[in-house]
């Protein structure tokens, strides 16, 4: 699927949301984009890392900086963590899909190079990181005091940390309109998450469109 076809099939969801919930459709419409999606995995079986090694002589394993070995992979482009425990961590996947084929994929590889691996992996999306703008420029002063479950310390850091309940994630807020989720085990939880402050922003008249 193409980015422009993807971006659109995200925006009439955006409008299925607001129609569902009864909200006002904001002025403009939220750029949402998935920029890393985590993943853990097991097979539930000790892997022997130095065997590893040898069917793969380009993958990072230095045991005596730290105990995983990173498997990477071009297509798609991603870092997983293999540890001895046969636990895994699937690092920068742009969705959820993306991220668990990895694994399968590098669960496969492992199977070539005469790694005897038995059970499938049981795969699990610990967080979903996003970057969103919203196109008009947010009073974060305001903010602060509105939206509640808020950290704003702009002497330390230039941005505002917005803890919503539901769904459970954490938004970084900025002046410019630009936002970053995290904490979301599914991509719907983000575009729920940034659709709803949206609106909480425009209700409260703290955003302001140039």
């Amino acid at each position: 699927m193409t980015t422009t076809k993807k971006a659109f099939i995200n925006n009439c969801n955006n409008f299925l949301l607001f129609y569902k919930e009864g909200l006002e459709i904001p002025e403009t419409v939220a750029s949402i984009r998935i920029e890393n999606v985590v993943t853990s995995a097991s097979i539930n079986q000790k892997l022997d890392l130095n065997a590893i090694v040898k069917g793969y002589p380009g993958v990072e394993y230095r045991p005596e900086q730290f105990p995983g070995l990173v498997f990477r992979l071009k297509r798609p482009k991603t870092a997983t963590l293999i540890f001895n425990s046969g636990k895994m961590v699937c690092t920068g996947a742009k969705a959820e899909k993306e991220s668990k084929r990895a694994v399968i994929k590098v669960v496969k590889e492992l199977k070539k190079s005469g790694i005897i691996i038995v059970g499938k992996p049981e795969m699990k999306v610990q967080n979903i990181v996003a970057s969103a703008n919203l196109g008009g420029l947010i009073d974060l002063e305001r903010s602060a005091y509105s939206l509640g479950k808020t950290m704003y310390e702009p002497e330390q850091f230039p941005g505002l940390i917005y803890r919503m309940g539901i769904p459970k994630v954490v938004i970084l807020l900025f002046a410019s309109g630009k936002l970053v989720c995290t904490g979301a085990k599914k991509e719907e939880n983000v575009y729920e998450a940034v659709t709803k402050l949206h609106e909480t922003l425009e209700l409260e008249d703290l955003i302001y469109y140039e």
